[in-house]
């Protein structure tokens, strides 16, 4: 095997277990949010499956720093939880809140984004907010 197709089989290794390992953070997550998540995921990694080289490296970069802030958002969550504290909105003090996952976005932030982007942040805030709906009439 060439040093090529060694550089290939090793980038293959690394995208597969990162994947996995997304997936495996999303079994801690509420179930809708890991339905929602689950099927983001699988469609991002499709996509860019034969993406040109110079994408590679920041899509590994963002998805390897997306599973480093869930893991430690999941690992608070285990503390909370196993602590037993009642985390409680201010409006009813006998209503308990309820975890939450994931991280705001700033107006810089969303000032980099690109239209596509933008466009794909706006379908998975409609298809969160539809999930969300059906629950809350469940």
């Amino acid at each position: 095997m060439s040093l090529e197709g060694l550089t290939n089989a090793a980038h293959s290794q690394r995208v597969r277990f990162l994947y996995k390992f997304i997936l495996t953070l999303h079994r801690s997550l509420p179930p809708h949010l890991r339905e929602i998540g689950d099927k983001y995921v699988k469609g991002e990694f499709k996509r860019h499956r034969d993406v040109k080289p110079e994408f590679v490296q920041p899509f590994m970069v963002e998805w390897t720093k997306y599973a480093v802030e869930l893991s430690m958002q999941i690992k608070q969550s285990l503390q909370i939880s196993s602590n037993k504290i009642d985390v409680r909105t201010d409006n009813d003090k006998n209503k308990v809140r309820e975890e939450t996952f994931g991280k705001s976005l700033d107006e810089s932030s969303l000032n980099r984004f690109s239209e596509a982007q933008l466009n794909q942040l706006l379908t998975l805030a409609k298809e969160i907010y539809n999930e969300d709906h059906k629950l809350s009439k469940s």
